[in-house]
């Protein structure tokens, strides 16, 4: 099963993920957990261009494709390897970040972009994604607060609510794929909800 966690910036994806493995693990199963972009040494490398403040020249279709370069990379090295050993896969970010940041948030085509993730992917696409859902002067307080600020983060918050607002309208596009999550909330009510709804939707696989 592949899960994807999505959300605005200062969401708490990243922070949720080990905790979600080693609860899951506890109920026996084989889990891997991973992250976008990034999860390959190609894909690492790619992050640090992306994410370094100091490529503020670099230009929205060149940020998509370097995206799309990362993920191509990631799939075939490491998500349907993980897959095929019938391993729980549990991403912190995917297709919906590109889809949210560099279509909604760059105010870029949406259609062209599916192109660009389609090609990138191979079509491979979560079974559930869960928003993880913040106020955008919430999310941004809590990574300036934080230990990385990075390229992305520095956007101003237009961008930001633009990407939040994208991302709610992707979950009415696919109701069936996603379950949104309040991350206003403290963050062990948070978990809890995690876990309870990955276990419900792994039961009902």
């Amino acid at each position: 099963m592949f899960i994807t966690l999505e959300g605005p910036e200062g969401s708490g994806k990243t922070s949720h993920i080990l905790p979600l493995v080693e609860f899951l693990r506890s109920k026996g199963y084989i889990v891997y957990a991973t992250r976008e972009p990034g999860g390959t040494s190609i894909g690492e490398q790619i992050r640090e261009i992306l994410h370094d403040l100091k490529n503020t020249e670099m230009h929205p279709r060149t940020e998509t494709l370097l995206y799309q370069a990362a993920r191509a990379q990631f799939v075939e090295q490491v998500i349907k390897l993980r897959l095929q050993e019938d391993a729980i896969v549990i991403c912190d970010r995917y297709i919906d970040s590109t889809l949210a940041y560099q279509g909604y948030g760059h105010q870029q085509n949406i259609e062209e972009i599916r192109s660009l993730i389609n090609y990138a992917t191979g079509g491979l696409g979560p079974d559930l994604t869960i928003l993880l859902d913040v106020d955008i002067e919430i999310g941004l307080e809590r990574k300036e607060n934080g230990n990385e600020w990075n390229r992305i983060d520095a956007y101003d918050n237009e961008f930001h609510q633009r990407v939040r607002d994208g991302y709610l309208e992707l979950t009415k596009l696919e109701p069936s794929r996603w379950i949104i999550i309040d991350a206003n909330q403290n963050w062990d009510t948070v978990q809890e909800k995690l876990q309870a709804v990955i276990l419900e939707r792994i039961k009902q696989k």
